[in-house]
């Protein structure tokens, strides 16, 4: 048994297909099958049950995949301590960030960090908070801005800034000259929304649950929610007219801006916010890394937010 076919497990697992995980490993499908095998062979077991269209784990099969996650997280903790034990602000950081922070936050964390933390390059990845976490825990990233809430078992955490939304309405909208909308006026209007997997919906959702209803299985008659793929997507369709939508401060760079498409108007009292948080693994042995990252973001001056 090698750690090079525990990865390889892992990644079976991960991508639920032999070729795609193939290629994440940068090896050829057949090297990593039969490699897939002779570790079944070795355990005298099944991990996968494998068929045209897709590949599934057994039930003994998900216990040993996730044995293998954590053996190579402890090799990786090794690898991390000969190389930066004496300095954990040397080295390269792999960071992920969710869809509806990253194009936000990023920019100028990496003016500063490039500052700041010069010796420190970062890997940048987004993707969403669930498909995050998994990569997380699987070792291929070091950490994570996340939103809350999230599965925060066996991770470390530390509040950034809690970060307030806005309702954005199209210019000619009723409600155009507002200087505050309440929350449960939303179910009233079309809204937009961000698809299903984005905690970012499910924050939306949270301020006004009636929106649940009228989402993409009701009626044509009832539908008054629609779904975008991204926020930038859903700000153009703002600003063509079709209905109105929430966002989070970041994504606004003035909403006092005389802007000819889009006004942006806060909440009433009380404002729904999220939680913005730096997470990583409880054994990554680089805590004084996270530390220093944590300052840097706060340093970020992102508009509209309240540092912790």
């Amino acid at each position: 048994m090698t750690l090079t076919e525990l990865r390889y497990i892992v990644a079976v697992a991960r991508e639920r297909h032999f070729g795609r995980a193939a290629d994440a490993c940068f090896v050829s499908q057949p090297t990593l099958s039969v490699a897939v095998r002779k570790l079944e062979e070795e355990l005298n077991t099944q991990i996968f049950e494998r068929t045209n269209t897709e590949v599934s784990m057994t039930s003994l099969g998900a216990l040993i995949v996730d044995q293998a996650q954590r053996v190579l997280e402890e090799a990786n903790s090794l690898k991390h301590l000969a190389m930066h034990g004496q300095d954990p602000l040397s080295g390269p950081l792999r960071l992920g960030a969710i869809y509806t922070i990253a194009p936000y936050l990023l920019p100028s964390l990496v003016i500063i960090a490039r500052k700041r933390l010069p010796n420190v390059p970062l890997f940048l990845e987004e993707n969403f908070t669930v498909r995050l976490l998994e990569i997380l825990r699987q070792g291929a990233l070091d950490c994570l801005v996340l939103a809350e809430p999230f599965a925060s078992a066996g991770l470390n955490q530390i509040d950034l800034y809690d970060e307030p939304f806005l309702v954005a309405v199209p210019k000619g909208h009723p409600w155009e000259f507002r200087t505050s909308i309440p929350h449960r006026e939303l179910k009233e209007q079309n809204t937009l929304l961000l698809g299903t997997g984005n905690c970012f919906r499910d924050h939306v959702l949270g301020v006004c649950p009636e929106l649940n209803r009228f989402g993409s299985g009701a009626t044509l008659g009832e539908q008054r929610s629609f779904e975008g793929s991204s926020l930038e997507t859903i700000r153009q369709m703002v600003a063509s007219g079709i209905g109105i939508s929430v966002m989070p401060r970041t994504s606004v760079a003035d909403p006092e801006a005389a802007d000819q498409l889009i006004r942006y108007i806060p909440f009433e009292d009380p404002i729904p916010t999220r939680r913005i948080c730096l997470v990583w693994r409880k054994n990554f042995p680089r805590a004084a890394a996270m530390e220093e990252l944590a300052k840097v973001i706060r340093e970020s001056a992102l508009p509209g937010v309240t540092y912790l």
